[in-house]
């Protein structure tokens, strides 16, 4: 038996984590769970499950969480500090990272010095703090698993074959919702347009990251720690299709792929499981029904948060940080109707713009990095006329 903690119970991978749970109930079992806001949703999962822990985001949500859950032998906490408590507690095996954004940072850094292996879902922790999470699970000697379906499928086409052989990674994009929207018409796309993914069901954080193609460009800078290896060796092919989920091209010309029905039950069940494989519900791909599989380079002039991503990490130190903190504040914005579509990239390119890296040697400094982020994009959104 496998105890758990899962960190954003509530999201679109929490959600798909606790259905592999629920189909094998022999071998998992959540000791803990934390959620932000959707208090009614993550009251049914403690009902069901019954961690030991249930920590929400924030304080002011405690009493009333309390209440829901009257009755049941349930610790219920909140705050970073109820998060932490969450990620580390004794039982716990594995932690399934799946916290939304920079706040995921601090109880992913806390589970892992309390030497707990890490199912990683949430791409701004390496995205952020890169090689400050890389030295920390040297350190404690514990096994980080990708749960994003290209890291995924990356690290399934890296095994058995040894890391000097690797010639490039390619990491494939659906090319989201405006693949085939001239970019003169992409400053019209409205919160709706943006948020219909043709292929994958996800929050809408990272529904809009795919729709800027954010999202490749936070997974180009995680596989560069992941798999150690230089960004000039990583790329990215649009694939519409999402059947090959990500490719490494071997130094003999050899390209090996791991295909699959996009579904994230598979990659996480993978992540759980390791090295066993194990029955996910996910509907088995029928090769001979595909009307064929289309590759392309992206439009970088069209997808300029993609280049924006690069930038970054060619720069380095704090970049990373500040881009994808004023990613997350120019998403916010845009969600709530207060800038256009475009801006998005706008509000990071004049962001990066304004900071100069430096160096990052704590998680204290990384988060001192992401408020200046935040602070400068606000500031920004608020200047800009939409």
């Amino acid at each position: 038996m496998k105890n758990i903690t899962i960190l954003g119970s509530t999201g679109s991978i929490g959600v798909s984590t606790l259905e592999i749970v629920s189909a094998h109930s022999d071998r998992f079992r959540v000791v803990a769970m934390t959620a932000g806001k959707n208090l009614e949703l993550f009251v049914r999962q403690i009902k069901q499950f019954m961690p030991r822990i249930a920590a929400v985001a924030s304080h002011t949500d405690v009493p009333r969480l309390k209440e829901m859950c009257s009755g049941l032998d349930v610790t219920i906490l909140g705050g970073v500090e109820g998060l932490i408590a969450a990620a580390t507690a004794d039982e716990t095996d594995m932690v399934v990272a799946a916290i939304v954004g920079a706040a995921g940072l601090v109880p992913t850094a806390a589970a892992i010095r309390a030497r707990k292996d890490i199912a990683l879902a949430n791409k701004e922790t390496l995205v952020t703090a890169g090689h400050l999470f890389m030295d920390l699970v040297e350190e404690f000697g514990v096994r980080l698993f990708p749960v994003d379906s290209e890291h995924s499928a990356i690290f399934q086409s890296i095994e058995g074959h040894r890391c000097e052989d690797i010639h490039k990674i390619i990491l494939t994009a659906s090319g989201g919702p405006f693949l085939n929207t001239p970019a003169t018409q992409l400053s019209n796309v409205t919160v709706r347009d943006a948020l219909n993914h043709p292929n994958w069901n996800m929050g809408k954080k990272i529904t809009i990251d795919s729709a800027t193609m954010m999202n490749k460009g936070l997974e180009v800078i995680e596989a560069r720690w992941l798999f150690n290896t230089p960004v000039e060796k990583i790329g990215v092919n649009i694939h519409p299709q999402s059947i090959i989920h990500s490719m490494v091209e071997y130094v003999d010309g050899c390209v090996i792929a791991q295909l699959g029905t996009p579904d994230m039950k598979a990659p996480i069940a993978y992540a759980l499981a390791y090295p066993e494989r194990i029955a996910t519900g996910v509907k088995p791909l029928d090769l001979t029904i595909l009307s064929g599989l289309t590759f392309f380079n992206p439009d970088h002039d069209k997808f300029r948060c993609l280049e924006l991503a690069y930038r970054a990490i060619a720069s380095g130190e704090s970049m990373p940080a500040v881009m994808n903190a004023a990613n997350e504040i120019a998403v916010t914005e845009f969600l709530e109707g207060r800038i256009g579509f475009t801006q998005i990239a706008e509000t990071i390119e004049r962001t990066m713009d304004a900071h100069t890296a430096h160096k990052l040697k704590s998680i204290e400094e990384v988060l001192k990095a992401d408020l200046w982020g935040r602070e400068s994009a606000r500031e920004i959104c608020r200047e800009m006329v939409y």
